[in-house]
């Protein structure tokens, strides 16, 4: 409290006290017991009064015990069951969570791990993927600063996601995995890795890779084979032994018809092999009949050249080529794409062959952008000329309509460099993304796209989007978000198809442990996205005959629907509008294929690791008992005497208010009693 306060609550007693000897002694002309009494009540009163007007704060302090977590994190994938460890699992977690003296010492905080951590709800071992990496640095996030002892129970198997032996490095807690699964060495034949491009070309052979290991002592023969529906398309004979236990098999396959082709890979099973689901693969390539070509014409050099061709070539259908502006021109009919990258006046006679032969293309201007030529060459923009130059980040329309956009957190991108103005255009165009000054939202085109006479053409006002790119890495570690954006604008401009009011967005196949989600658009006569309409997908297995009707859902400036629940087969399908006669058709295929059950054995030595490097132990399910022992005797676990400080006004302490009622009314009941009143 303050000196000033502690002054102000002195006078505030003083005053209270005069005015009470004014009204009971100076007034009533003499001292009485009863007016004592009534004086004292009266200060009472008053000084309570003043001391709500001044208000001081006191200081609080609260002294209490925290316990420390105990962190239970536990393997909900499909593995677990395959190993057939769900009993093992249950009758352990069941153990810990309800055991007196852990509850006693530790908070219990209960997870469940697949492809994402989640709050324990129930374990149903049906998780198709397994990310420990994703797990700890979830983990990490929430126990940063905490004592936090971790279980986790697992068989240390991960599908996806980066070693999670640097994730479990950074998290600062001992760790105790509990192995789950089997332990003891079979003799094992393992397809490990199939590599083939998801797609080829026709009447060409496209390459394939196979690794194929052989766990055991004795020296086996097999084969491996390929096959599409019932033909053989490639065979090999092998041998492994203990000391040759790996085989990388390069080979080619044909493509002869396009569309969509099916095949299974396999590895021919040994004698009382004990898990064969890991001997093979289903995989499947889409056949095409031509290669988008993109030439992208500079005369400068540009980091963002080289993110270009690094983003766009992502896609195997698409090929991008470096060009001259005299090159391109006699290169332009084999070109469905021409990326023009800050243009000058060298450009003059490759935008007069553009214009000639009504060529699509895509102009990124920025500070090396001659702006009078662009000016003089474009007849749809014009471009504001100025000294000046501005960062501006991007800004995600989510009412463009041309194709489908995720948003990819655009607004936490690095800004383009630019130059200073704004972009006006003479003909009707699409905003893709919007300028941002700081934190100003404009409502001018960074990113715009239009159609005319038949030809699509955009335009992007700002270099250094190579960082874009970067920052999306950094956002989801991986550059396929982005790459997905990239390749739907090239795929929009190399395109000259109609634009449809129904637009969707599928792979031709998809394996059976990925999330399948389709996306689509649905846009009103204006050609304007319509967030209200109802869209339904019919499915049908082409193989069983059986369909179902499963509803979008609308999901920003897309609807979604989630298609992962569906078993592996051949589908066909139909979206339809419900307000309007408005449908779309396509197939795809869900290859079968769990990658959960690729695994026979825990990957003990992994586990062992990281109880190690992180100051705990590893336990099995037969001994997980010793673990619940040791956690509760380890000396370096006890509850933290904690306080905490507040400052609290009189105003809250509703005592006071209570005490001023108090006396006013026994004051006045008494004067009451007595004649006064």
């Amino acid at each position: 409290m303050t000196t000033q306060k502690i002054l102000y609550i002195l006078l505030a007693g003083i005053v209270a006290l005069l005015l009470a000897l004014f009204q009971y002694k100076y007034k009533a002309k003499g001292a009485s017991k009863k007016n004592a009494l009534f004086a004292f009540l009266r200060f009472l009163s008053i000084f309570g009064v003043l001391l709500l007007i001044i208000n001081p704060k006191f200081q609080q302090i609260t002294i209490f015990n925290e316990k420390p977590n105990l962190v239970l994190a536990i393997d909900n994938s499909n593995s677990i069951k395959h190993l057939n460890q769900v009993e093992n699992v249950s009758t352990i977690v069941d153990n810990i969570r309800n055991n007196k003296t852990l509850k006693d010492k530790f908070n219990i905080d209960v997870f469940s791990f697949g492809a994402t951590l989640n709050v324990l709800d129930s374990l149903s071992f049906k998780e198709q993927q397994t990310n420990i990496d994703k797990a700890f640095k979830a983990l990490n996030q929430v126990y940063k600063k905490t004592v936090a002892p971790t279980i986790i129970i697992t068989d240390g198997n991960q599908t996806y996601g980066n070693d999670y032996e640097y994730a479990a490095k950074k998290y600062k807690q001992p760790i105790y995995p509990v192995i789950i699964g089997d332990t003891a060495q079979y003799q094992d034949l393992q397809l490990k890795q199939l590599n083939v491009n998801k797609f080829a070309f026709f009447k060409n052979k496209f390459p394939a890779e196979a690794i194929l290991l052989y766990t055991g002592d004795q020296n086996v023969n097999t084969k491996f084979v390929v096959t599409s529906g019932n033909n053989t398309v490639y065979s090999k004979n092998l041998n492994f032994s203990q000391d040759d236990n790996s085989i990388i098999l390069n080979f080619t396959l044909p493509a002869n018809s396009v569309g969509v082709k099916s095949y299974r890979a396999a590895i021919l099973p040994i004698t009382d092999e004990k898990n064969k689901a890991n001997n093979s693969k289903n995989f499947a390539v889409e056949v095409i009949d031509q290669k988008t070509k993109v030439g992208i014409v500079t005369s400068v050099l540009h980091p963002d050249l080289g993110m270009l061709k690094k983003s766009i070539e992502t896609n195997e259908q698409r090929k991008v080529v470096f060009l001259k502006p005299q090159e391109a021109i006699s290169q332009l009919n084999d070109l469905q794409l021409v990326i023009v990258y800050q243009p000058n006046n060298t450009f003059k006679n490759l935008f007069e062959a553009l214009k000639l032969q009504n060529k699509n293309k895509f102009v990124i201007a920025g500070p090396k952008t001659d702006f009078k030529f662009l000016n003089t060459v474009s007849e749809n923009y014009q471009q504001d000329i100025t000294s000046q130059t501005e960062d501006y980040q991007p800004k995600l329309n989510l009412n463009y309509s041309a194709f489908i956009i995720e948003d990819l957190d655009f607004e936490s991108f690095p800004p383009v460099f630019a130059n200073f103005g704004e972009p006006n255009f003479s003909v009707p165009f699409e905003t893709v993304l919007y300028k941002t000054v700081g934190s100003i939202s404009t409502e001018e085109p960074l990113l715009a796209t239009f159609e005319i006479n038949g030809r699509r053409e955009a335009v992007l006002f700002g270099e250094n989007i190579w960082k874009w790119r970067a920052q999306s890495f950094v956002n989801n570690e991986s550059f396929n978000s982005f790459d997905d954006f990239t390749g739907k604008l090239i795929q929009y401009l190399a395109s000259n198809k109609r634009k449809n009011r129904l637009n969707l967005d599928y792979e031709s196949f998809y394996l059976g442990s990925s999330t399948i989600v389709m996306s689509a658009q649905f846009f009103n006569k204006n050609y304007e996205f319509d967030a209200n309409e109802s869209l339904n997908i019919i499915v049908t297995d082409k193989v069983n005959k059986t369909s179902q009707t499963i509803p979008f859902i609308l999901k920003n400036n897309n609807y979604q629907v989630n298609l992962s629940t569906l078993p592996a087969s051949d589908y066909t399908f139909t979206v339809k509008a419900t307000s309007e006669t408005i449908s779309k058709s396509g197939s795809f295929k869900i290859l079968e294929y769990n990658v959960e059950q690729q695994f026979l054995n825990a990957d003990v030595s992994k586990l062992n690791t990281l109880a190690s490097q992180s100051n705990g132990n590893s336990y099995f399910v037969s001994n997980y008992k010793t673990l619940i022992d040791y956690l509760a005797k380890d000396e370096r676990y006890k509850p933290i005497q904690k306080s905490s400080k507040n400052s609290v006004p009189l105003i809250d302490w509703k005592y006071l208010l209570v005490l001023i009622a108090l006396t006013l009314a026994i004051e006045w009941f008494m004067r009451k009693y007595n004649g006064l009143i």
